[in-house]
């Protein structure tokens, strides 16, 4: 929703709550300055995006964003069994997970989810934006990591981020 003068009230809701946040006070001032920021801020960025975010498919967003709190709560038990456990069972290594998706914000919420999980941490994005780099705490089995996140994170994003 846009509101004409404001654009995103969501947005310079959060702008101006994050402001209040920061200075640690309720005082007037700090309001007045952070509604000023909230509603000048967002309209001088839009200039800077190329394009907008277009997301699609609310439903899928919703199963996508369950789907990585379960695996940040899982992947989060699995780091300290393996943190706690002998190190022998650590074999950190890096994977190239090849990229269908070739919408820039896709792939940002990509590497995004792939850094939140615990144990997998993206590392770099090739210049073509065709190959993703992934350092994994324990990676076992390269082709299936490569698998796990495609079909988790990337087929979602694909519906949701078409190019």
């Amino acid at each position: 929703m846009r509101i004409r003068g404001i654009g995103s009230p969501p947005l310079a809701a959060s702008l101006l709550l994050l402001w209040l946040l920061l200075a640690g006070s309720l005082a007037l001032g700090h309001w007045l300055l952070g509604a000023i920021l909230a509603l000048l801020v967002p309209r001088w960025s839009e200039r800077l995006r190329e394009r907008r975010a277009r997301p699609r498919r609310p439903w899928t967003m919703l199963r996508l964003a369950m789907l990585v709190l379960h695996d940040i709560v899982v992947s989060n038990l699995q780091v300290a069994r393996l943190i706690l456990g002998p190190s022998s069972r650590i074999r950190p290594g890096f994977v190239w997970i090849p990229l269908e998706i070739a919408n820039p914000y896709g792939i940002t919420a990509l590497a995004s989810i792939i850094t939140m999980t615990p144990g997998t941490l993206s590392c770099d994005l090739t210049e073509d934006h065709r190959y993703l780099l992934v350092h994994c705490l324990s990676l076992e089995d390269p082709e299936t990591t490569v698998a796990q996140i495609k079909a988790r994170y990337e087929r979602p994003l694909l519906e949701i981020f078409p190019s």
